[in-house]
């Protein structure tokens, strides 16, 4: 890494949960280890730092912030690119940026193509690293929030009787009132009734944001 001073910044990095956002470093090299969490650290993040993929994957997932983790390629155990594979499946919204002495071509593109959100040759530059660390951040921050709008969602919906849901899935589909009647053999009036309570389960202001709500849990693998 480049000895360039780097000043401390502010960059507001507080989420809105309140928890300053967490890097993870993982390498070997204790010099390196060191060096990056003090300018991490400069920065206004928190940052925890583990000689080995193997110690790295022990610690506890829960993370009350975004985070990020600074991977070398080459480590004792698991080498970077396995760690990856294994993050991929169990902590898939925790970008990563790989530094590497022995970073090719072939390398960077694997890495690159299975999510990584840069790649950087030792020594880089201490700003080209914060800068990349900065867009991980956000990256994870915009994930998280998402994660947590679908949450939501799927707890309102959960609070739906079974035919309001019924309701809520023709009523995005299309179908008017009197429709949505015929296909559940109720009157109009009902189907009002139950459209109403559901609109104001899930706090949906129109009928274009309900259809919104729907696409959303549909993205996330729930069935409306």
């Amino acid at each position: 890494m480049s000895s360039t001073s780097i000043p401390a910044l502010d960059h507001g990095h507080v989420s809105a949960s309140g928890a300053t956002p967490l890097v993870f470093v993982v390498d070997d090299d204790v010099s390196v280890r060191e060096s990056l969490n003090s300018l991490i650290d400069s920065a206004g993040w928190l940052s925890e730092s583990f000689a080995s993929a193997e110690e790295f994957l022990s610690r506890s997932k829960n993370v009350p912030g975004p985070s990020c983790l600074v991977l070398d390629v080459v480590l004792p155990d698991l080498n970077g690119l396995d760690l990856q594979r294994r993050i991929a499946g169990e902590r898939s919204e925790m970008p990563i940026i790989f530094i590497t002495g022995h970073g090719d071509v072939p390398m960077t593109v694997r890495a690159m193509k299975a999510g990584a959100v840069d790649f950087l040759t030792k020594p880089f530059d201490g700003a080209e690293l914060l800068s990349a660390i900065e867009q991980a951040i956000e990256r994870n921050r915009a994930a998280l929030a998402q994660e947590e709008e679908t949450k939501v969602l799927r707890d309102r919906y959960a609070s739906l009787t079974p035919r309001e849901r019924s309701v809520m899935r023709l009523v995005v589909s299309g179908l008017l009132n009197k429709q949505v009647g015929s296909e559940l053999d109720i009157s109009e009036i009902t189907v009002k009734a139950h459209r109403g309570q559901m609109m104001r389960k899930m706090k949906a202001a129109s009928l274009p944001h309900l259809v919104k709500m729907a696409e959303k849990l549909r993205l996330a693998g729930q069935e409306v």
